[in-house]
């Protein structure tokens, strides 16, 4: 896979702030994330709704593993999107620094910003780390769930001992997503992220945000490039050494898929339906 260089960022989009991959049971899905050798987070419940997460943290950006904690609370369709469409990525966060210059910049294209925090459950009492989120209509991120995160407290979300993984992963590279005709995404990903980021191809549409890539592709470039897998979704993680990475996932029994090139993917039913692939840049 040929890593994408930063595109000048010239919107008020500045990368991908997280993915978020939609569990049954969070407490199995640590334990899934952790066998492939990620430093989980203590646990998170949204405050005021029936959901809760466990975070993969880098550096730069995370993985949220998001599920349901108390059915009897607003759980934002969740619960209909694991009955109807099962586990796997349920879309993407986008980092911003200003959530108002998200909508001002889009404001036929987006909601008006809207704050949201979670209690982080920490060995020495809670802590409130707090966001706010645009969220993008449908036409503005066509085959892709979105909104934009700011982050009114980052400080309490990376510390130290949580940006460490036995598997040598350092951060997200990007996702790559199945879309029927990648072609007629383009015009909506140019008027967010300008044309300039884009990179088009025989079943494939790349999209360049900040450092990270979005790419979309069709059925039979999927399916070349991961044989025998189908995925809906692929998240891409770099990591400091395949080798190192491959002997660690050896290691804790985790399959690997017999792919093309210098790349580790994992088969979605290890990961909560999403193909982890590691790749180094």
């Amino acid at each position: 896979m040929a890593l994408h260089m930063s595109h000048p960022i010239t919107g008020p989009i500045t990368g991908i702030d997280h993915t978020l991959i939609g569990v049954r049971d969070l407490e199995a899905a640590r334990a899934v994330w952790q066998r492939l050798g990620f430093t989980i987070t203590p646990r998170g419940r949204h405050i005021g709704w029936g959901t809760g997460n466990y975070c993969i943290m880098f550096p730069g950006d995370y993985v949220e593993l998001l599920g349901i904690i108390d059915p009897s609370q607003f759980v934002n369709r969740l619960d209909t999107v694991l009955e109807t469409k099962g586990e796997g990525l349920l879309g993407l966060a986008f980092s911003a620094p200003d959530s108002d210059a998200v909508h001002a910049a889009f404001p036929e294209l987006t909601q008006a910003p809207k704050d949201l925090a979670r209690v982080l459950e920490l060995p020495e009492g809670d802590v409130t780390p707090r966001f706010s989120l645009v969220h993008f209509d449908a036409q503005a991120t066509p085959a892709l769930s979105s909104f934009s995160c700011t982050h009114l407290t980052p400080d309490l979300l990376r510390r130290p001992e949580w940006l460490d993984h036995a598997n040598g992963a350092i951060g997200l590279e990007g996702v790559t997503i199945a879309a029927t005709d990648p072609g007629a995404l383009a015009a909506a990903y140019a008027r967010l992220f300008g044309p300039g980021a884009l990179h088009q191809g025989a079943g494939r549409l790349d999209v360049q945000v900040g450092t990270h890539a979005v790419r979309f592709l069709a059925a039979p470039r999927l399916s070349r490039r991961y044989p025998g897998l189908s995925p809906t979704a692929v998240m891409t993680v770099l990591c400091r050494d395949l080798d190192e990475t491959q002997a660690f996932l050896t290691g804790q029994g985790v399959p690997l898929a017999n792919v093309q090139g210098a790349r580790l993917v994992v088969p979605p039913d290890h990961c909560n339906g999403v193909v982890v692939e590691f790749a180094t840049s």
